[in-house]
């Protein structure tokens, strides 16, 4: 039970490192200054965001069985890490224009918008759909993007520029290829190959 709580707070706390979402957090802390009400916008969207992401994984999964889900875990863990190794570049066009709204509603509506189709909310309908206990995924997930992203917004500049985002990114690609060898295994497993 606890793995669907750990296993996605340690695979999107990685993959957030160096995401366009945490661009973002870093340029709402250096706009805005007032780190708390941007650290609330962050915890709400991402519940929301990671919410319906784990949904759709918890509710797709059933129309699969177990060996095929697997299959597709597999390839879809390989493709996410892949995806991993190529950095993100905030889009100017994204937060512009929402500064009026205020640090909360800004951050609230530029963090719902910008998880969208992101890397992380792919990983949480994967993660969703691969462990029993969705809400404690969704959990994690958030947990995952908090642990990446609040110390930005509290450090500002200092924290992102220092970190090795290359060797993060890596590491993110190489825990999404654990999970593609572990769902692999499972569907040989499951399918009667092993």
């Amino acid at each position: 039970m606890l793995e669907s709580l750990f296993v996605p707070t340690l695979i999107v706390a990685l993959a957030e490192i160096g995401d366009k979402t945490q661009l973002l957090a870093l340029l709402l802390a250096a706009r805005f200054r007032k780190p708390w009400p941007i650290i609330w916008g962050i915890v709400v969207a991402t519940l929301a965001n990671h919410f319906a992401a784990g949904a759709v994984g918890n509710w797709v999964a059933g129309f699969f069985s177990p060996a095929t889900l697997s299959w597709i875990l597999a390839a879809s863990f390989v493709a996410v890490a892949a995806w991993t190794l190529v950095p993100d570049k905030l889009d100017e066009d994204e937060e512009s224009g929402l500064k009026k709204y205020g640090p909360f509603l800004t951050t609230l509506i530029a963090f719902f918008l910008a998880e969208m189709g992101d890397k992380t909310q792919v990983a949480t309908v994967m993660l969703a759909a691969q462990y029993p206990h969705f809400i404690l995924v969704v959990i994690g997930t958030t947990l995952g993007m908090l642990i990446a992203n609040v110390p930005v917004v509290l450090a500002g500049n200092f924290a992102a520029e220092r970190l090795p985002l290359t060797l993060i990114r890596r590491l993110a690609a190489c825990a999404f290829a654990a999970l593609a060898v572990y769902a692999g295994y499972q569907a040989l497993k499951l399918s009667g190959l092993l």
